[in-house]
């Protein structure tokens, strides 16, 4: 019998790049979703749609049933209150689910720099990797580098001639990856056969720096684009503005970033790369925001 595979976060970039990667594959999806609306156009290119909340453990464990293996992409807090209680609660809810349902595989969207010590707002995917590590089953943790489409942000300023960053220097290149890339890493990852625990790195194709970013953001709307460097002092007061109450973590992580010690576990040899640049990408932002 041909099993599903349980997606979650199906309806997102990452989760919908892995969904239409297994059906383009002729495989089948089982698209679980907190809301059946938001499922209409997966429904009606075959999935099999399931209802559940990513902290109940009883409609998870449903959805996971009878599955050939369940992609994990609990949601991101991006203003976490302190000890992270947010995703703990998803994290409780997805190792109740996975032991009762028992998926012969789970593959899971971690993150670059999961090993980190240091609280930062990535720990929320160091503590679901700690317990989904304990599971006595196949799982392997996805750890992308920072998101290409997060220049989505900047497209607005871009016009504008300038775009600022929080990456600094600004002629420092860090990994990143597109999220196209990460789903169909994810779909080739849910189709292989492992044993126990096994993380897998991912960058694309060339690490960014903002100079490079603000480059090819010239290259692709045709005028001079500039980059600036936003202040490490102003950072907290910039956060609360926008509504942040808890901007520790992500002033952490961006830290993380800059002093080096967000990164990947691997060496060169061991981290796998994408296809898709930067430039691509943008174009596709630039496009999606007309």
């Amino acid at each position: 019998m041909n099993r599903p595979f349980a997606i979650t976060g199906i309806t997102g970039k990452v989760g919908g790049a892995v969904a239409r990667t297994l059906l383009d594959t002729g495989l089948r999806v089982r698209a679980v979703v907190r809301d059946a609306a938001k499922a209409h156009d997966w429904a009606a290119r075959g999935c099999d749609v399931a209802v559940a909340d990513m902290t109940d453990a009883a409609a998870l464990a449903a959805a996971f049933d009878g599955t050939a293996g369940v992609f994990v992409l609990p949601p991101p807090e991006f203003d976490p209150a302190p000890g992270f209680p947010e995703a703990r609660a998803t994290i409780d809810a997805l190792v109740a689910a996975i032991e009762r349902a028992r998926p012969p595989k789970v593959v899971c969207l971690s993150t670059i720099g999961a090993q980190a010590g240091e609280t930062n707002l990535l720990t929320q995917r160091t503590l679901l990797e700690r317990a989904l590590s304990a599971l006595d089953l196949p799982v392997a943790f996805l750890r992308p580098a920072w998101f290409l489409e997060n220049y989505a942000w900047d497209v607005a300023s871009a016009r504008g001639g300038v775009i600022d960053s929080f990456l600094q220097p600004l002629d420092r290149q860090i990994p990143m990856v597109a999220t196209v890339d990460v789903g169909r890493v994810a779909a080739e990852l849910l189709q292989q056969t492992w044993t126990s625990v096994r993380v897998v790195e991912l960058e694309g194709p060339q690490r960014v720096a903002p100079r490079d970013a603000a480059a090819a953001f010239a290259r692709v709307l045709g005028h001079a684009v500039d980059v600036r460097a936003v202040p490490r002092t102003s950072w907290e007061a910039l956060f609360v503005a926008q509504g942040m109450r808890h901007p520790q973590p992500r002033l952490r992580m961006l830290d993380g970033f800059n002093e080096g010690w967000i990164a990947f576990e691997g060496d060169a040899s061991t981290v796998r790369k994408g296809s898709t640049g930067l430039e691509s990408v943008l174009r596709d932002l630039v496009a999606r925001a007309t």
